[in-house]
């Protein structure tokens, strides 16, 4: 009886339930289709997945193909660049060591046929490539900044500037000289303005057409910039003519007989030789941003940018945002550098510099340069403090800065290494020498500094681009949507928005943080502003130029300044970088 009772209650656990019609109907497709699939596979005839299996295969080897065109086009137009640099390299070198076989002339017709052939593909360039249908389907956002294209108009102007005033000084001895010498001028003034004009429209292009013979157009272009930029830096000629002159003039009124060639109008003279003098430096420094240029340029030749690819969505603009030391102490530091350079070069323009004028510059440089080491100092500590992630993605752009960055450090580094090295080995005991040795050691550490802090800011993620916030206050990393692109907008606008009225509430690390930015920005547009515009005090003190002699002290000076100035300018774009970051 009990049994009886109780089965009735087990039997619905124990029997499965029944399905309904609809669920054995809507299960019975997939199953009529894994049976299709077998059958399929079973009589040889090909599924979707193996159909798709074989077209990835084949878009596959066709990327392959395409990343294996790309390099040995890259190869060989590298190589072209490397056997034209070590050819005009081959000319300067038997130019200095042996002038009689090998002269300045030689050289200069060398470089005219590479500033032809460069000049030729650069029109064509503007006029062809960039003409044909889909040539120019992308353009990258990172590549030449507004300071980077500025700076290149500025020193390629004042490059154009600097041969105009050669040029005159050459027909002012057009007695004694070969009107020849004229054409080399009027040949790089063409392709100076040329090439100026061109990298400034088309320095974003990621060029998908024609692609071997562009990189090899910008190759060439580029081995000539260096090789002009060697010859600048090693080629004294024109400085000996000058300075040849200045002491046949000086003979002459002493009632001497020379036989060097003067100048017809001695007015004339004076004010193309000051400004060729000025506007030298501004050459080698035009040089150096072109071929940086031009490289960005020729790694981006048949690149193709992601569909979202494009300007940083919701990049704050530049403000202040309640910063006051940092600008207060930069602007006290910048007033002082002017009135400096003021006097320097009031000075400079007399006979003789008087040695006093050497110790107020080089007394300027001790009191600045160990703030500003201090500054990056503090910065690079509260880097370590911060919360924001590291940027670990792949940016060529960062990368090159980064090359840059190191690289134009080297040359006032340089200087300072060659500076000490002349005042230990001489044992001096004034006080302008004693100031140099300091200014040379503290030039080292504050590069060292600098390029430390402004290495970890590059590589932090800006809060622009820090993922939002869930209601659990962390980060989610959502997989991305296929969602419209209007409300992609909107996200991004609201996500600057937020951004930027979070200025109101800003936490003292990145306060602190821009108003070392501010500073350091200050300090490097003044130290950028004293070389490049001004009488170098390097070779102009006599201490390192009587120890190494005029030659070898001239060649490392003219690497290293325009090394510096182009260090300086680039420090203010990746400082201007860090501190909209922050």
């Amino acid at each position: 009886m009990l049994e009886r009772t109780l089965c009735p209650s087990l039997a619905p656990v124990d029997a499965p339930p029944m399905p309904s019609a609809e669920v054995q109907e809507n299960e019975a497709g997939p199953a009529k289709e894994d049976q299709g699939n077998v059958g399929a596979e079973e009589t040889g005839a090909p599924s979707a997945r193996q159909q798709k299996s074989w077209l990835v295969r084949h878009f596959s080897l066709l990327l392959r193909r395409d990343r294996q065109a790309q390099k040995a086009g890259q190869l060989f137009s590298g190589l072209l660049a490397l056997n034209v640099v070590f050819l005009g390299g081959a000319f300067i070198c038997s130019m200095i060591f042996n002038n009689v076989a090998v002269t300045l002339g030689d050289v200069w017709i060398l470089l005219a046929v590479l500033k032809a052939l460069s000049l030729l593909w650069l029109l064509y360039y503007t006029a062809g490539t960039t003409r044909r249908p889909h040539a120019v389907l992308h353009r990258d956002p990172h590549a030449g900044p507004i300071w980077v294209r500025g700076s290149l108009v500025l020193f390629g102007s004042c490059t154009i500037c600097l041969n105009v005033f050669r040029m005159g000084y050459d027909m002012s001895h057009i007695h004694c000289k070969s009107e020849l010498e004229l054409i080399f001028p009027v040949i790089e003034i063409m392709f100076m303005g040329v090439q100026t004009w061109v990298l400034w429209k088309h320095c974003k292009d990621c060029v998908q057409v024609q692609t071997n013979l562009t990189r090899c157009g910008l190759m060439l272009t580029l081995a000539t910039n260096l090789l002009l930029w060697i010859l600048a830096v090693t080629n004294d000629s024109m400085h000996r003519e000058i300075e040849a002159e200045l002491s046949a003039l000086m003979e002459k009124f002493s009632g001497n007989e020379t036989n060097t060639c003067l100048c017809l109008n001695a007015t004339v003279c004076e004010v193309f030789r000051k400004g060729y003098l000025m506007l030298y430096p501004f050459s080698t420094e035009y040089c150096l941003i072109c071929c940086a240029v031009l490289f960005v340029m020729w790694r981006n030749v048949g690149r193709r940018l992601a569909a979202h690819a494009g300007p940083r969505p919701g990049t704050p603009p530049f403000h202040l945002h309640g910063a006051i030391f940092g600008p207060l102490l930069g602007l006290l530091a910048l007033v002082a550098g002017v009135c400096i350079f003021v006097l320097f070069q009031i000075e400079a323009s007399g006979p003789a510099i008087a040695r006093q004028y050497f110790t107020l510059y080089y007394a300027f440089y001790v009191a600045v340069l160990p703030a500003m080491s201090l500054a990056c100092l503090a910065g690079t500590a509260i880097h370590g403090l911060e919360e924001r992630e590291m940027d670990t993605l792949k940016n060529p752009t960062r990368s090159l800065d980064v090359v840059l960055l190191m690289g134009a450090a080297l040359g006032q580094v340089g200087i300072a290494y060659f500076s000490i090295v002349a005042i230990v080995a001489t044992h001096p005991q004034e006080l302008v020498n004693r100031l140099i040795l300091a200014y040379s050691l503290l030039l080292i550490l504050q590069h060292i500094a600098q390029n430390l802090f402004i290495i970890e800011g590059l590589h932090r993620r800006p809060l622009w681009e820090v993922p939002p916030e869930g209601p659990a206050g962390k980060c989610e990393a959502q997989p991305p949507r296929r969602g419209s692109l209007l409300e992609l907008g909107q996200d991004l606008r609201r996500a600057s928005l937020a951004y930027i009225h979070s200025y109101n509430h800003l936490n003292w690390k990145r306060r602190i943080l821009k108003e070392i930015s501010l500073f350091l920005i200050l300090c490097n547009i003044t130290l950028w502003m004293m070389p490049a515009f001004g009488i170098h005090p390097e070779f102009e003190n006599g201490l390192e130029k009587d120890f190494y002699g005029y030659r070898t002290w001239f060649t490392i000076v003219n690497f290293g300044l325009p090394l510096g100035v182009f260090y300086r300018m680039h420090s203010v774009g990746g400082l201007v970088e860090v501190y909209l970051g922050a």
